[in-house]
């Protein structure tokens, strides 16, 4: 599969599309609302930071607890319940009156639900697309996140002018329900991938097989850290500009269209490996113009230039499905999005208090440069084996065991 008709030809996908764009539409709007809430309330860079990003601080317990029913529930029901309860969650966060200290427990509890949804998502995705298809079908929903992070913050900002932040949240609230009604209504029945009850006991257990295996390894802390700690600089963007994050956070989105773009639909299998490398480095260098204190253009350009380099974690996944049997692709790719939104989550907290000490921009340049250090640390274990393969996964326990 390599042309996007082929893909929207594919039955399930457009309404698995629409699931995916309504609810990233939701958190974009809902997120800058509710930074910009926290901020004005506590003039503080760290909770606004927090504020954000901080439900993927939740996706740790989530992906210790909760991933194994990521292949075990119907996906449709379970996508769609999923988008229900963050519907419920934003619309409590607009609730006027409510305090601060209230808003950072209803974050973590979002999270915890996040870390179950993209094991479900992404897990169906590899289920309804024909061998070969994933990467592209992984990069239009990326690319659809682009799209919608650059809509979502500049209607975001329009939205603010005119509205409160709880105004925000409220239409944020709206797009979650538009994103269960899209599950309900356009995806089929299915059976789950596979056999047995959800448990905590399964997940870790699944966890472990996951983890013990090298080269799926490297690939997982490559697809976490790096990218987390960008995103750490990503949350500052509020308290570093403060007239002017959604138009920072839009670059961001603008780069990481490009780069899934250019990832999904025209690098060639041969050359993907070179060019996950540059990709890797590309995501952190230009931060480190920060350190210069960039007056807006040029702050913009950075960003957008060093999202490009978010496409390296389109290349990873799918090697990351390569080293992974397909019954437990939803858990895979589920313990994948948990960590790395964890650590986006880390990563927004570190920034935040390394800004509360110095400033944003000294905190941006810090984490850029531990980016670009954790890179080239985990570089040769992303080599490829002999002749550039990636030995395929063996079939895991799940399917030689009986199903209780």
């Amino acid at each position: 599969m390599r042309t996007y008709q082929e893909l929207f030809r594919t039955r399930e996908f457009t309404p698995l599309f629409l699931v995916s764009t309504g609810q990233v539409a939701a958190q974009t709007v809902s997120g800058l609302a509710l930074s910009t809430l926290v901020y004005d309330a506590t003039g503080s860079p760290l909770l606004s930071a927090v504020a954000m990003f901080g439900p993927s601080l939740a996706q740790v317990a989530g992906a210790t607890t909760l991933l194994s029913a990521a292949d075990r529930l119907p996906p449709r029901a379970a996508l769609a319940a999923v988008a229900l309860i963050f519907a419920l969650g934003t619309a409590v966060l607009a609730v006027p009156g409510l305090p601060i200290w209230a808003v950072f427990v209803i974050l973590p509890a979002e999270g915890l639900v996040a870390s179950l949804g993209g094991g479900v998502r992404y897990g169906l995705l590899h289920e309804i697309l024909p061998k070969g298809g994933f990467l592209l079908g992984r990069s239009v929903l990326n690319m659809a996140t682009g799209t919608m992070q650059i809509c979502g913050f500049a209607a975001g900002g329009l939205l603010l002018a005119a509205l409160s932040p709880r105004g925000v949240l409220l239409a944020g609230a709206a797009l979650y329900l538009a994103a269960a009604a899209a599950a309900l209504t356009g995806l089929r029945p299915r059976p789950p991938r596979a056999g047995g009850r959800p448990s905590a006991a399964e997940t870790w257990r699944t966890n472990v097989l996951l983890w013990s295996a090298r080269p799926r390894r490297y690939v997982y802390l490559a697809l976490w850290v790096p990218n987390g700690l960008i995103v750490g600089c990503e949350s500052l963007f509020v308290p570093y500009a403060p007239e002017n994050a959604g138009l920072l956070l839009a670059a961001a989105a603008c780069g990481m269209l490009v780069g899934d773009t250019m990832a999904g639909r025209f690098v060639p299998p041969w050359w993907r490996e070179r060019a996950g490398a540059a990709l890797r480095l590309l995501l952190a260098a230009p931060y480190l113009v920060f350190a210069l204190h960039p007056a807006l253009p040029l702050a913009a350009a950075v960003v957008a230039l060093a999202s490009v380099g978010y496409a390296a974690s389109l290349l990873l996944q799918e090697r990351l499905m390569a080293l992974t049997p397909d019954e437990l692709s939803g858990h895979a790719l589920g313990l994948h999005s948990s960590g790395m939104l964890a650590c986006q989550g880390l990563g927004a907290a570190l920034a935040g208090a390394v800004a509360q000490h110095t400033s944003p921009a000294t905190a941006m340049t810090v984490m850029a440069a531990l980016s670009v250090t954790v890179t080239l640390v985990l570089a040769p274990g992303l080599r490829p084996g002999p002749g550039g393969a990636v030995t395929p996964a063996a079939p895991g326990p799940a399917t030689r065991r009986p199903v209780p």
